[in-house]
C-alpha cells in the first residue's frame, strides 16, 4: 500500500467534482488513501502565499461536507481525509504536492474567465508541484484523431528522442500496469528538415526521410527497453511520426485514458520551473486527463 496520499483539489464546481472521480479511482488502484482538499482564497489582498494548516475549520467547510456526503455511502471509497486551507491557490496547489502520490485537479475552478481551456491555478500546479499533477479536462473537446491506434485501453505518452524523459516513461507504464491498459508511445521528428550550407559551403544533400524515422525509432526502442523489463505484462505500441509532436499527442488523446507528459528540466540560465510549448498546448488541448510529471532529480 501507498502511504503517500493521491489529493484531490476541491472547490465545489463541476471541474473538480471531475477531479475528484479520477482521483478516487487512481487512489483505490494504488491503494493510496486519498486527500481532499480545499484552498479558500484569502478574501483582502497582501497576505502572504503560504500554506497555512488551519484555521478554518475542514469539519464546517461546505465544499468538503459536500464531498464526504459523496464519498461516504461508496463500496469503493479510499481511505479518505479532509483539509481546508487558505492562501492564494496558485502558490498553495504547488506545495501540496511535497508529500502526494498524485496532485489532481479540473482544468478550471470556479475563478477566472469561463472562456479560458484552462485555469491558472491548474497551469501553477502542472508547472510547480514535486509531483506528478493530473489534469482532468471538461468533457467534449473534440480533437483530430491521427493514425488509428489498436482497440483497447491505452495510456499515451510523448517521447522525444533526443532528450528523453526517462520519469514520464515509467508513470507511463506504472499508470498502464494499474489500468491493465498497454502504452502507445509517440516519438515525433521534425520535418521537413532544415540544413542550413555555411558561407562558401555547396548546399549539403537532402536529408533520408526514411534514415531519420529508421534512426528515431531505434533510439525509443533502446529507451524502451529497460521499462519493459520492469513491467512485462504491459504491452507497447510505438508511433513514429514525423512533425508536430503536440498536434500527434492531442490526437491520440482521442478515446486513451491518459495522455502523460513531461515537464522541461531546470537550465542553468533559466533557473524556475518551466513547462514546454508541447505540454502547454497538449494541457489546453487534449481530449483526455494529461498528467504532466516532473523530471527525476539529478544523479549526484
Amino acid at each position: 500500500m501507498s502511504t503517500a496520499p493521491v489529493i484531490a483539489a476541491v472547490d465545489g464546481s463541476d471541474d473538480s467534482g471531475r477531479a475528484l472521480e479520477w482521483a478516487v479511482d487512481a487512489a483505490r488502484r494504488r491503494a493510496a488513501p486519498l486527500r481532499a482538499v480545499h484552498v479558500r482564497q484569502y478574501a483582502a489582498w497582501g497576505q502572504a502565499d503560504v500554506l497555512v494548516a488551519g484555521p478554518p475549520d475542514a469539519e464546517g467547510d461546505p465544499v468538503l461536507d459536500e464531498v464526504r456526503a459523496l464519498l461516504r455511502d461508496r463500496a469503493d471509497a479510499p481511505t479518505a481525509e479532509y483539509v481546508a486551507v487558505e492562501g492564494v491557490p496558485g502558490a498553495v496547489l504547488p506545495e501540496l504536492g511535497a508529500d502526494a502520490e498524485l496532485l489532481v485537479l479540473g482544468s478550471r475552478g470556479r475563478g477566472g474567465f469561463a472562456s479560458l481551456l484552462l485555469g491558472s491555478n491548474s497551469l501553477a500546479a502542472a508547472r510547480d508541484a514535486d509531483c506528478p499533477v493530473v489534469i482532468v479536462p471538461r468533457p467534449g473537446r473534440e480533437v483530430h484523431e491521427g493514425a488509428p491506434a489498436a482497440p483497447g485501453p491505452r495510456v499515451v505518452v510523448g517521447l522525444h528522442a533526443d532528450s528523453p524523459d526517462g520519469a514520464g516513461l515509467e508513470f507511463a507504464f506504472t499508470e498502464a500496469a494499474l489500468r491493465h491498459a498497454r502504452v502507445q508511445v509517440i516519438a515525433a521528428y521534425p520535418w521537413p528538415a532544415q540544413t542550413w550550407p555555411a558561407p562558401a559551403q555547396t548546399v549539403p544533400p537532402p536529408v533520408d526521410q526514411d534514415a531519420v524515422e529508421h534512426e528515431t525509432r531505434s533510439l525509443v526502442e533502446g529507451f524502451l527497453a529497460p521499462h519493459r523489463e520492469r513491467h512485462p505484462g504491459v504491452g507497447t505500441e510505438v508511433q513514429v511520426l514525423p512533425g508536430d509532436a503536440a498536434g500527434h499527442l492531442v490526437a491520440a488523446s482521442a478515446r486513451a485514458a491518459l495522455v502523460v507528459i513531461g515537464r522541461h528540466r531546470r537550465r542553468l540560465l533559466a533557473p524556475a520551473r518551466m513547462m514546454g510549448s508541447v505540454t502547454q498546448a497538449v494541457l489546453l488541448h487534449a481530449a483526455c486527463p494529461i498528467a504532466v510529471v516532473p523530471p527525476a532529480p539529478p544523479a549526484e
